[in-house]
């Protein structure tokens, strides 16, 4: 993915019967950057990245992709999702499933390497791979997970809380990887993790009453940071969002 790129959100709306989750979100994200999305459980962060997946239709509201001065309608083939639980079939073994990957995606992959290269990649060791998936931890699906979307690179990549239950060492590899990768994606993480958020994260946009709010990247290490989020994310009440 060459040059600029940008994911435009305008007015993103959804409701689930009587309860409006989205109220008019809009917020603009940047290639290069690792986009630290947060939010208190419940506050709509999968609701939003399954709207812009196009696994839900948002009630009403646009997101635009803008690559190399060229605005078009963000689509489904844009975005690469890796999700809180990895949807991975059981029945073949790391390798099988990375060759299917790759078979199917080969007119994605504009410049493809061995599998054990990328399986190398993510450090995943030479016994593992040709292990059922069945048998891998929840760190080594999730890394399956990532590795397709490195493989294929769409523009766009949604993390939906990755990381936290992963042991401290994948965790790092995991955080290594990204940032490696992070100039040549608009790469958004979901988390209810504030440390995470921090540690990550470029810039990060808080998910409170439905709508995206900004926050000063520059106070992101200072305690003044943490106090400021605290205080997004309570309710005028106090009261934690559902």
């Amino acid at each position: 993915m060459e040059g600029q790129a940008q994911v435009i959100l305008e007015g993103i709306q959804k409701s689930f019967g009587d309860k409006e989750v989205l109220k008019g979100a809009s917020f603009t994200f940047e290639k290069g950057n690792i986009y630290g999305l947060l939010g208190r459980n419940g506050s709509g962060k999968t609701t939003l990245f399954n709207c812009l997946s196009d696994e839900l239709t948002p009630d009403a509201g646009k997101a635009w992709l803008v690559q190399n001065g060229e605005r078009k309608e963000l689509l489904p083939s844009d975005i690469g999702y890796v999700f809180a639980t990895p949807i991975l079939p059981d029945f073949l073994t790391g390798y099988e499933f990375l060759k299917f990957y790759m078979d199917i995606n080969k007119d994605k992959i504009t410049d493809p390497k061995p599998i054990d290269f990328y399986f190398d990649l993510v450090k995943i060791e030479k016994e593992d791979r040709h292990r059922l998936i069945k048998g891998y931890s929840h760190g080594m699906k999730n890394k399956i997970q990532l590795l397709c979307y490195m493989i294929t690179r769409p523009p766009i990549m949604l993390l939906d809380e990755p990381l936290t239950s992963f042991d401290v060492v994948v965790a790092l590899e995991m955080k290594q990887l990204l940032r490696e990768i992070k100039k040549d994606h608009i790469i958004i993480f979901s988390t209810h993790i504030l440390q995470l958020a921090t540690d990550l994260c470029d810039e990060i946009v808080v998910l409170t009453g439905g709508q995206l709010e900004p926050v000063d990247s520059s106070m992101l290490h200072s305690k003044e940071f943490e106090e400021k989020i605290i205080e997004i994310l309570k309710d005028e009440d106090g009261h934690e969002h559902q």
